[in-house]
This record gives structure tokens, C-alpha cells and sequence, in this order.
């Protein structure tokens, strides 16, 4: 036997005994009333904190009772349907959105441009980092590759030791303004060294938006429509920030509360979103889609198409998670906002790409995955579609690689990351450390060469 079978079958066995032994009966999770997940049955999450950044609705009192509503999704106080509104399609999104949920007002139009010229000052890198860091390792994962480079960042930054509030919002507002880059670059690596594809690197443009600038930057032609770059900044800005109880923000207030660095917090946050139960979910959307496409005979027979999704849900098809991904949320009920106004413009670039019949499949799982699921299984709330059901089609449709997908809820996601940051620091000097019930039963030591 090869060394590395012999460790391979050593492996298994190790695996099986930490599986055993680390087995809790799930009804002590009832009988010390665990809240798994640190939500109830309902989706509400376990309270952890305050936050004065964003809130979600899903629930509204009615006659003394608690019911369902149609989700709403505030940034400060503002609906996200009235920020978008708001720009008229004149302006981009992230920069004013950057500004509101960081410093907790909407700009003026001469803070709006000294915001923006902040931002655009920061989109640089040190010297020769895309060649000594970001091309020295290229990996398809680039979330990994993005960690990499934002833990890289810190040896560079001779400020890394000072802890004033300043210092702290000048690394996050460096941060929100590299990740395009750190994200774009870290691909191009991946498809020239991996791919065997060409090489090339656009330097952001400094009049440019945000998203202007990453569709520049990741195209070899450096074009791109108007319609294209605000589709894309509706997307920033509706990844940008979800409350202080999602996974990486949570992760961001615990990390921060421990007295870590920037760098190291917004590491750990990736580290988070890259999970498939967070950020990396528009991919697997994308997977299910592709995999109803090929085993869907006719996607109008709706009566094959429910069937089908019957098997998705039943553990009989594609990765038999029993899954519909796309489909509800851990807080929402009746609707995702997010979703809601993002469909109208995801419509609006399938129709100028000549993809509405793509559009329309997207709308047939979309009507049909919330019944299927009601009747296969007992839920506690409505099931609708969340925003990472059209993120990934709409991706695709801006021709931006799956391996950069998550990476792009991240370039949004950073602007929440950083003002949860700034509110822990600036509201609460208490390291987060919540507790757990131990169901252990204690044992008598046993020698060695006792041990059978």
C-alpha cells in the first residue's frame, strides 16, 4: 500500500471516531432550549446587539398579532426602494450608499464629491503588489486569493498597531476602495496562469464609478453599456448591507469586539461569506438552473417542471440537499425587497441582451419552487425568492466569471462589513462571548496501557 493510501485509510478512520464521538443527541438542543443557529423556529434571530445601520422587516403587527408582510429593507432610516428611486437613473449608487450607511447621512452634492474623490484617491495599490502578491499564488478560488491579498495589505500599512477611531475608518475606506481591484486582478491571474487565457490589467479610471471601473477592468476591450453599469450598481447596492445579524457581519462584530485589526476583521468576513449557506448561494442557483435545463424536457410543460423540482426537494436530483436555492431566507417571509426590485431590473437587461426567454424560465421556478415546497414540507414561514436567485443570471448576463460571483457580493458587502465595524468600536468595549451548555458526562482517567 502507497503512503498515501495508507494515510488516506488512516483518515477514514480518524474521521468515523470524530464523527462518533462528537455526536449530540438532538434532543437536548430541545431540552436546554438551544436556539440552533441562534434563531427560533420562525427565522427570528436570538437578539445580540443594537444597530442603528440597516433594519428588515418581514413581520407586522396586526390586531395584537404578529403576521407576514411583504419584506422592506432600510439603510439609516431610508427604504432602499426610495434610495434607488432617488437616483433617477442619473446617478451610480455605491458611492452615495458608501457614505450613508459609513457615516450615517446622505451626502450633500459637495460630500458626495469629496467622498467619491477619497475613494478614487485610495484605488491604488503598493508598489508591484499585483505582481509580488496577487499573481504569485493564483488559485480559482479567489475568495481565498481576496483574503490572501487583504491580510497581505496589513504588512504594508505602518498605521496596523494604532487603535484611534480614525485610523480605523481610513483602513476601511482603503479597503471598500481596493476590493474591485484585489477581485478583478486576483482573476486575471487565475485565467492567465490556470486557464492558459490572456493577461491583461486595466487600471481603475479615476472619473468612473465603481462600477464602472469593474467592468473596465475585467474586460479586455474595457466597454460596456450604460444600462450594464447601473444594473450592476443596483446589485452593489442591494448586497451592500443586511443587518448586524447575518453571517459575516456577525462575524465582523465578533472579531472587531476582540480588539483584532482591519485587516484581520475583513479577512474573517470573507472567510464567512465564502461559505455556499451565504455568499456562495447565486452559484449554486446558477448549478440548479443548468441542471433543471438539462433534465426538463419542455421548461413550459409546468407540470414537468414542478415534478421535477418535486425531486430537487426530495433529495432525488441535483446535488440531493433536498434544496431549491434562490428560495427563502432566514428572516424574510412573503417577499425579498431585495429581489423584488432588483427583478425589474434584471428584466431590463434581458431584453437588451436578447435573453428574455432565460428571463422567462427564471420567472416559471420562481412561481412554481414556493408551492412545491409548501406541499412537501411543514414550514414555519412563507417561502419566496431572495436576491441571490437573479444575482448570479444577472452576472452572467454582464459576462462577469462564476469564479468571481462571490467576490462581487463582497466589493458590496465590505461598505456593511466597515460600518458595523465602526459602531462596535465606537458603541461597545466588551469582548462578545456567548455561552454554551455542556451535555459532557465526566470520566475517570484511564492509564494507557489499560486502555482496551
Amino acid at each position: 500500500m502507497s503512503d498515501y493510501a495508507a494515510i488516506e485509510q488512516e483518515a477514514r478512520i480518524f474521521t468515523e471516531e470524530c464523527e462518533r464521538n462528537n455526536r449530540i443527541p438532538p434532543e437536548l438542543f430541545g431540552q436546554y432550549n438551544i436556539k440552533r443557529g441562534l434563531r427560533d423556529k420562525d427565522g427570528k434571530g436570538v437578539l445580540a446587539g443594537l444597530t442603528n445601520i440597516s433594519r428588515i422587516d418581514a413581520f407586522e403587527e396586526r390586531d395584537g398579532q404578529k403576521v407576514p408582510c411583504p419584506g422592506k429593507l432600510w439603510y439609516r432610516g431610508y427604504n432602499v426602494y426610495d434610495l434607488i428611486r432617488g437616483l433617477r437613473g442619473k446617478r451610480f449608487a455605491y458611492e452615495e450608499a458608501a457614505y450613508l450607511l459609513l457615516l450615517g447621512e446622505l451626502p450633500t452634492e459637495e460630500q458626495l464629491r469629496t467622498f467619491s474623490g477619497t475613494l478614487e484617491k485610495c484605488r491604488d495599490l503598493p508598489t508591484n503588489f499585483t505582481r509580488d502578491v496577487i499573481m504569485k499564488a493564483p488559485s480559482k478560488d479567489l475568495m481565498n486569493s481576496l483574503t490572501r491579498s487583504v491580510l497581505t495589505l496589513a504588512s504594508y500599512d505602518d498605521s496596523i498597531g494604532e487603535n484611534d477611531l480614525q485610523t480605523q475608518l481610513e483602513q476601511c475606506i482603503k479597503l471598500i476602495s481596493v476590493f474591485p481591484m484585489l477581485a478583478v486582478y486576483g482573476y486575471h491571474a487565475y485565467n492567465y496562469y490556470v486557464n492558459n487565457g490572456s493577461m491583461y490589467i486595466h487600471r481603475p479610471e479615476p472619473e468612473l464609478s465603481t462600477a464602472e471601473n469593474l467592468l473596465q477592468m475585467l474586460r479586455p476591450d474595457r466597454k460596456y453599456t450604460p444600462l450594464e453599469a447601473h444594473v450592476l450598481d443596483i446589485a452593489l447596492l442591494l448586497h451592500m448591507e443586511h443587518g448586524g445579524g447575518n453571517n459575516s457581519t456577525f462575524t465582523t462584530r465578533v472579531v472587531s469586539s476582540s480588539g483584532s485589526d482591519t485587516y484581520s476583521v475583513m479577512a474573517a468576513a470573507l472567510s464567512s461569506l465564502k461559505g455556499p449557506k451565504h455568499g456562495g448561494a447565486n452559484i449554486k442557483v446558477m448549478e440548479m438552473m443548468d441542471n433543471i435545463r438539462a433534465n426538463v424536457k419542455d421548461p413550459s410543460d409546468e407540470d414537468e417542471m414542478r415534478a421535477y423540482l418535486g425531486k430537487i426537494v426530495d433529495r432525488e436530483a441535483f446535488d440531493r440537499k433536498g434544496l431549491i436555492y434562490g428560495m427563502g431566507h432566514a428572516v424574510y417571509s412573503l417577499s425579498d425587497p431585495r429581489a423584488v426590485v432588483f427583478k425589474g431590473f434584471v428584466q431590463q437587461l434581458a431584453e437588451a441582451k436578447g435573453r428574455k426567454q432565460d428571463f422567462d424560465f427564471y420567472n416559471t421556478v420562481e412561481r412554481l419552487a414556493p408551492q412545491v415546497i409548501a406541499e412537501k414540507r411543514h414550514i414555519y414561514k412563507g417561502v419566496s425568492t431572495n436576491v441571490d436567485f437573479y444575482s448570479g443570471f444577472v452576472y452572467h448576463m454582464l459576462d462577469i466569471p462564476v469564479e468571481l460571483y462571490t467576490p462581487m457580493f463582497a466589493i458590496a458587502r465590505v461598505v456593511g462589513w466597515s460600518a458595523h465595524r465602526m459602531e462596535e468600536l465606537v458603541n461597545v468595549d466588551k469582548i462578545i462571548r456567548p455561552a454554551y451548555q455542556s451535555v459532557m458526562e465526566l470520566r475517570d482517567y484511564i492509564p494507557l496501557e489499560e486502555r482496551g
